[in-house]
């Protein structure tokens, strides 16, 4: 099974990041867009992974420690691509997300996850593929307070990509 670790939003948040992808939706010719139910923020992305894996991810997230904390998502941004433009809402980088992140990457690597090695950029994906000549554009920052992170599963099913949670850590309490 493929999985990661992700935060998902509130349906208030997943309404704003999904008018974003409207709007890019409207100043595009093209791409695949974001289904409304798969807008997250990956925290770590395991790939194929087995059932003993998978239990290896859960104790790494039962071993984090973290309180809950407030996000941030304040601009809009894309990665350039040949074939058209990830797009994707960033987030502020808030020392308790960062924080968060980087201890559940050093975990799970000291488990023997291969990650990515790349410097880690908070962003929630709103299309692929993108063919637009529009710029990113100024947004009204917007947020909420996290208090879970979940493992998910990845599954192509009927030709949409499904994401499922499996396995919810909740923060230690205020």
């Amino acid at each position: 099974m493929r999985l990661f670790i992700a935060i998902n939003f509130s349906k208030d948040i997943c309404g704003k990041l999904a008018a974003l992808r409207e709007d890019l939706r409207a100043r595009s010719q093209g791409g695949r867009f974001a289904l409304d139910e798969n807008l997250h923020l990956t925290l770590a992305f395991l790939g194929e992974c087995d059932a003993k894996q998978a239990a290896t991810a859960k104790s790494v997230m039962n071993a984090a420690s973290f309180e809950p904390f407030a996000v941030s998502i304040v601009r809009v941004g894309r990665f350039r691509r040949d074939g058209g433009d990830i797009w994707w809402a960033g987030l502020s980088d808030d020392k308790p997300l960062m924080n968060l992140q980087r201890e559940l990457a050093e975990r799970l690597k000291d488990c023997g996850f291969t990650l990515e090695m790349r410097k880690y950029s908070p962003h929630i994906t709103l299309g692929r593929e993108v063919i637009t000549d529009s710029a990113p554009w100024k947004i009204a920052p917007f947020g909420e307070t996290i208090s879970s992170i979940e493992l998910m599963r990845s599954e192509r099913i009927n030709g949409r990509q499904i994401y499922t949670a499996i396995f919810e850590k909740r923060g230690a309490a205020e």
